[in-house]
């Protein structure tokens, strides 16, 4: 997890090293002819394209994974927190296996930028990953 973490985050900082921290905030610094449109959901966007297998499994570990690490961080029971996370390592793998981050099409781009932005910001509402040596 610590690895995936790692990786989302420095793809983050060299591709958007001026843009927000929270992946909401993202989708709104996205090209603006509307293929990416925020969702009710806080952080989560609507795609203009489908989206690749990894990608599409990665939006549903996130979007169990997100409220089941925030429901235990709010009842601190950590150790939950961190169970609800460790279910995203496999897709995340997944996802840098096969799907490319920095395509050529704008849209995908920003749509996947803002997806790493997520991961980033699940892990961040649980513990600070970035403190962790290795």
């Amino acid at each position: 997890m610590l690895a995936g973490y790692k990786r989302a985050a420095n793809i983050l900082k060299k591709e958007l090293p001026s843009a927000p921290a929270k992946a909401g905030a993202l989708a709104s610094e996205a090209p603006h002819d509307a293929t990416l449109r925020p969702s009710p959901e806080h952080g989560k966007i609507q795609l203009s394209y489908t989206p690749e297998k990894a990608e599409a499994d990665l939006i549903a570990a996130l979007d169990a994974a997100e409220p089941a690490a925030a429901d235990a961080v709010a009842g601190e029971d950590f150790e939950a927190a961190m169970a609800a996370l460790a279910t995203l390592r496999a897709p995340i793998d997944a996802f840098f296996d096969s799907v490319t981050v920095n395509d050529p099409d704008a849209d995908k781009r920003a749509a996947r930028l803002a997806l790493l932005a997520r991961v980033r910001d699940a892990v961040h509402n649980v513990a600070d990953f970035s403190k962790i040596e290795g």
